[in-house]
């Protein structure tokens, strides 16, 4: 247990952004199970792409994952719909 006001706050501000961060992370990995199933059924994975690359971006804009994290990520999104498209 937290000994002073401070602490107690912090700890509260701790939680909460725990618990965004984790709802961010869960739903990035589904965008990217969903852009996956698209690649290997054969479908157009632009869509799939897009939708990955603005759950990307807008993680690495909270300071949930690490930009260069997302850079590299969507590196390789890019390069496996080059590849599915070939």
């Amino acid at each position: 247990m937290p000994h002073t006001r401070s602490a107690a706050k912090n700890l509260r501000k701790s939680e909460k952004r725990r618990s965004y961060n984790r709802n961010v992370k869960r739903d990035l990995k589904l965008e990217l199970k969903s852009f996956d199933t698209a690649v290997t059924a054969k479908a157009d994975p632009q869509a799939a792409l897009k939708a990955a690359y603005q759950k990307l971006d807008k993680a690495a804009a909270r300071g949930v994952i690490h930009p260069n994290a997302a850079a590299r990520k969507k590196s390789q999104l890019a390069k496996a719909a080059t590849k599915a498209k070939a």
